[in-house]
């Protein structure tokens, strides 16, 4: 067979939208690219340099607006703070095409999901609400990473609208970036992530205010070693992301801090009354479920 007439297969994505070139929005297009699973990759951003950067890192073909992304592309990935997605929908919807499936990497999905129907209206089919648990607290596009989504799981809370085709088409796309798929209900996830994202994030943050604010924060920071590294590693994340998921989880984030100073609550009274085989039980119960879940997950 001659060369000139070997057929090459369409590329799973032709044209790929970013709206947010940074470590999850990066990592996407990268892990596509890696694949051999996009085409043109477009970007769009609030900051030019960004934007450049990523073209330097072969990450984007072409900096473009939302308009122009909608007009283009097949897919369109927000990785945008969630606060930002009705805007964003709302500029992308007048010249949207209509084979076009959007979707976001939003860590909250209930208000995202309120917030697609008020910018989308009839074209809210084309929207398919998604969340890859994945990330690290590096940011910009020097942080994306083909093999960021190699292994973990990418949550899809798909709406009635979504036609099945759409549907299996973003799943064959999240696993060419060697993702799991879950599908969920939006107001599901967000419960199960306030406990497992969204508070862990929130203590850190806690805490580390708590030692940069002491008077002898310094001496405190020059002692501290890799359990204070381990436990205030995702407190160094985007405060304007951050912000955006407590306040549009705040229900659940709540809830489950009033479960967390009940657990508080058990610890601190076993130290007062000194009830050494109490607080052991605690520990071990807690050591137990940790090294259960490491070796499950496969994450230490």
């Amino acid at each position: 067979m001659s060369a000139a007439s070997v057929v090459h297969a369409a590329p799973l994505v032709p044209v790929l939208a970013i709206v947010g070139v940074g470590l999850i929005g990066g990592s996407f297009a990268a892990a596509l690219r890696d694949g051999g699973a996009v085409g043109r990759v477009l970007g769009v951003g609030r900051q030019p340099s960004s934007l450049a950067r990523a073209r330097e890192l072969g990450l984007i073909d072409e900096a473009v607006t939302l308009e122009q992304a909608a007009q283009q592309a097949d897919i369109i990935f927000l990785s945008t703070p969630v606060g930002a997605t009705e805007t964003i929908l709302s500029r992308l919807k007048p010249t949207l095409r209509p084979g076009t499936i959007v979707t976001d990497a939003g860590s909250t999905k209930a208000d995202v999901v309120e917030a697609a129907r008020a910018a989308l209206g009839g074209h809210i089919g084309q929207f398919i609400p998604g969340h890859p648990i994945a990330g690290a607290e590096s940011t910009g596009p020097e942080a994306a990473d083909a093999s960021l989504y190699r292994g973990r799981t990418v949550v899809l809370t798909p709406l009635d609208e979504n036609t099945s085709e759409a549907k299996t088409r973003l799943t064959r796309i999240w696993e060419s970036c060697g993702a799991r798929v879950m599908v969920m209900d939006p107001q599901v996830h967000d419960t199960v992530l306030a406990s497992v994202s969204h508070v862990p994030h929130l203590l850190s943050s806690v805490f580390m205010w708590q030692v940069a604010t002491a008077h002898d924060s310094d001496i405190r920071m020059a002692l501290a070693g890799s359990g204070f590294r381990d436990f205030t590693r995702i407190a160094a994340g985007s405060p304007e992301v951050w912000r955006d998921i407590f306040l549009a989880n705040r229900s659940a984030v709540l809830a489950e801090l009033q479960e967390v100073k009940a657990a508080l609550n058990r610890a601190e009274q076993a130290l007062q009354d000194a009830d050494g085989e109490e607080l052991e039980n605690f520990l071990e119960r807690a050591a137990l479920a940790r090294r259960f879940w490491g070796s499950r997950s496969g994450l230490t």
